[in-house]
């Protein structure tokens, strides 16, 4: 017969399978500091020798990292997403911006459509409470303020989605515009004609996921990266047609 004894599984893989999952469901993030041990042990109901088997067995994963006389933090596990090669190539070439525009249209539809269907209550007060701080930051002119909301906007969304592949593979993708490997994000706000547009797309997109209705939350969203697309390829063209007007005013005026 094919039937074995249970066994009791031992506290330490318990732990280890619990922060896998937060890991996992993007709850702990990279770069994350886990509390101090004696808490941790406390929290989770485990003793502390059960506690250091377990965050030794993630630290042999690669899942969690020690740093020395700062604790235990959740590696940056998304940093071999792109390798250096790749990103430099991103961050020299036009194309890659708008493949890239193109791509979140694509990913960012989905997700809505997703969170509209799937997305606990809780997760539409998360988008919810975003918006309102995006709306505070815009009444009072905080143009860098709302544009570091904006991106905490989209993750929301693709956090309600409940699809751990596209949320890390999403994550990653946000930590590049970030770092302003595709383009940079804070020129888009830079115009208050543009923030308005773009804050009536976000209420737009936050309506339609209130509403719980998944074809207009993903067409809100298409529509506000269709959006940012023709405004990033306004601002390229306007940058090449001012290179050649100082070219013109340089050849007028005998400047060399």
């Amino acid at each position: 017969m094919p039937f074995q004894k249970v066994q009791t599984e031992k506290l330490s893989l318990a732990v280890v399978r619990q922060i896998e999952l937060l890991i996992l469901r993007g709850i702990l993030r990279p770069g994350e500091r886990l509390p101090p041990e004696r808490d941790l042990a406390e929290r989770m109901g485990v003793s502390r020798p059960s506690l250091r088997d377990a965050i030794s067995e993630l630290q042999e994963q690669g899942l969690l990292t020690a740093r020395a006389g700062s604790g235990i933090f959740v590696a940056e596990v998304l940093g071999s997403a792109f390798s250096p090669a790749l990103i430099r190539l991103f961050g020299s070439h036009d194309e890659a911006v708008f493949d890239y525009l193109s791509f979140r249209r694509d990913m960012e539809g989905l997700a809505a459509e997703r969170a509209a269907r799937l997305g606990s209550d809780s997760d539409l007060k998360v988008v919810q409470a975003i918006l309102d701080k995006m709306e505070a930051a815009h009444a009072h002119n905080a143009a860098e303020e709302e544009a570091h909301l904006d991106a905490q906007f989209h993750m929301a969304i693709i956090e309600a989605s409940h699809n751990v592949v596209m949320l890390h593979m999403m994550r990653s993708m946000f930590d590049l515009l970030r770092e302003g490997v595709f383009y940079n994000r804070q020129m888009m706000f830079q115009q208050r004609t543009t923030r308005d547009a773009i804050l009536d797309q976000h209420r737009a997109i936050n309506a339609a996921l209130q509403d719980r209705d998944p074809k207009a939350a993903r067409q809100a969203v298409e529509d506000h990266l269709s959006f940012v697309e023709r405004c990033m390829a306004d601002q390229q063209r306007a940058s090449r047609n001012e290179e050649v007007a100082q070219q013109r005013l340089a050849h007028e005026t005998g400047q060399t």
